[in-house]
């Protein structure tokens, strides 16, 4: 099977992780092979956290810029951050909805307008998928939910070997009883979200 590389980066609270050990079990469970590595930054302070996958049959889990086929991005300035890692062919999944760094709440630092964190990801990417991935999370029952619904529109978009039916069952697995049906709805709601946003063809 082809390789697919795929590069998440969220702030600290996000899900970040959980997201990362749902697709991990899901390619388990559909026999695909899987390799991660996370980079964890000051997450208890709202710090940057990466995490890489590698679907498929490749050596390392490293994947250096260039080379994402897929970045998901849970917080839409760390996703323009992260541009360095995609290239021209990468589908690019991001939530809309802002968590301002502290320098911008001191007033040293400028949020970058969203229309523009738009367009500068569509310029250099193949596939954009933006929305607001929280109000869909509230929709679903809680804002910590946000990441499974970020997961939904990853899986809707048919880049990675993995059936819905796995995804879901990795949610049952992975999340505690009282929550399964709430992130199963937001799981919902992002595959929806998806369907309705055709996302761009460079040229």
């Amino acid at each position: 099977m082809d390789v697919k590389r795929l590069i998440m980066v969220a702030v600290g609270g996000q899900g970040n992780l959980l997201a990362s050990k749902v697709l991990g079990d899901a390619a388990l469970a559909c026999k695909v092979p899987v390799k991660m590595s996370e980079i964890h930054g000051m997450a208890q302070r709202g710090g940057v956290v990466e995490s890489a996958l590698v679907f498929g049959n490749a050596e390392s889990t490293i994947i250096s810029d260039g080379e994402a086929d897929l970045l998901l991005g849970f917080e839409p300035s760390e996703t323009l951050r992260a541009m360095n890692r995609c290239n021209k062919d990468t589908t690019v999944i991001t939530n809309l909805d802002p968590v301002p760094p502290f320098t911008v709440a001191i007033g040293k630092g400028v949020y970058p307008e969203i229309e523009t964190i738009k367009t500068l990801i569509r310029e250099k990417t193949a596939r954009l998928i933006a929305f607001d991935a929280m109000a869909l999370a509230k929709q679903a029952g809680s804002p910590m939910t946000m990441n499974i619904v970020l997961v939904g529109a990853l899986i809707q978009t048919g880049a990675l070997p993995l059936t819905r039916t796995s995804v879901e069952r990795a949610i049952e697995t992975r999340t505690k009883k009282a929550f399964v049906d709430m992130n199963l709805a937001a799981f919902d709601l992002g595959f929806q979200a998806a369907v309705g946003i055709a996302g761009h063809s460079r040229g």
